[in-house]
């Protein structure tokens, strides 16, 4: 990528010229790591801040679920993308690259042949404007969150995360060669294409899509999820759901048909995005309260209806049979 190949610049700039008159040193070996170290750093902060500009501008986007739904599959579809191009499987996927202007990249390149100590920190900031294909899907998801925070920790971890295997690409690769950049671009690729089908599935959750890989298990797989045992009488009457921080307990209720249900969502202490409750057969979402009880008014159904439910990303889901 355009980064490793900055961060490699940085180790290979040439030696500050002497003065007029005087014979060349021999120069010690230079300490590769110090530059790394330095862009990583900057490049840190850099990217912090801009997922925080990026929550910001969400912020002012509302998103019913169907739209939150219709993002997450078009960030899907860019990551699956650039996981295929970064895989070489067929040129047509070169269309996933957004590439910055060639005036910002020619500059950068030149200004990596620097030696002051300032240019890794430099550079490090300037790297928002060159980004690859992985970190332009992040950046689709920071804006996706709509909070400045959630989207800042999503960029610093991101960030921190991939910063020790870019190190150890930069700093060996001044070694071995070009070897591990390839090892390293095809595990990105391959992780990228995951995350990329994770927000695929989180979608159809959120569409409330019987396909979704949460839902074809219970569908296989019914005794083993938990169901709420409850009375018939005690059933037809009112539900009582708990969203917690990991989740929705049980994750299947149920409840009689042909009756109005009172479905209670209880939370106790509860910060997770499980408090964005979404019924997407029901058009219904809700934010439910740190601690309280919500309760939703649920029509009567035939039976055999399974309503689902989830959070408002898809990542946690559950579903009430009506018997």
């Amino acid at each position: 990528s355009l980064a490793t190949q900055i961060e490699r610049d940085l180790l290979n700039a040439p030696p500050a010229p002497t003065k007029k008159g005087r014979r060349p040193v021999a120069a010690a070996r230079p300490n590769t790591a110090l530059p790394i170290l330095l862009f990583l750093s900057a490049k840190l902060v850099a990217y912090t801040l801009l997922g925080a500009l990026l929550g910001w501008l969400g912020s002012f986007l509302t998103f019913d679920p169907i739209t939150r739904a219709l993002l997450m599959i078009a960030i899907a579809i860019f990551m699956i993308g650039n996981g295929l191009r970064m895989l070489n499987v067929h040129p047509i996927f070169r269309y996933f690259a957004i590439e910055p202007p060639k005036f910002i990249t020619r500059y950068i390149r030149r200004t990596a042949k620097g030696t002051d100590t300032a240019t890794p920190l430099f550079l490090g900031v300037l790297t928002v404007f060159i980004p690859c294909g992985v970190t332009q899907a992040m950046m689709a998801t920071a804006l996706g969150t709509g909070d400045p925070f959630t989207a800042a920790a999503l960029m610093f971890a991101f960030t921190l995360g991939t910063s020790p295997v870019f190190f150890a690409v930069a700093y060996f690769a001044t070694q071995i060669g070009s070897r591990l950049e390839g090892y390293f671009m095809k595990f990105v690729a391959i992780t990228v294409l995951v995350l990329g089908f994770v927000t695929f599935d989180s979608a159809l959750n959120l569409l409330g899509s019987p396909y979704s890989m949460a839902n074809l298990t219970r569908s296989i797989f019914p005794a083993a999820q938990t169901v709420a045992q409850q009375p018939a009488a005690e059933a037809a009457a009112s539900l009582t759901l708990r969203a917690e921080n990991y989740g929705y307990n049980p994750q299947q209720l149920v409840a009689q048909a042909g009756v109005p249900v009172m479905l209670n969502v209880v939370t106790e202490e509860t910060y997770s995005c499980a408090r964005d409750f979404v019924i997407p057969a029901l058009k219904f979402y809700a934010l439910l309260p740190e601690t309280g009880t919500v309760p939703v008014e649920i029509p009567p159904q035939p039976a055999g209806t399974v309503m689902r439910f989830t959070c408002s990303m898809g990542m946690y889901t559950g579903q009430i049979v009506f018997e």
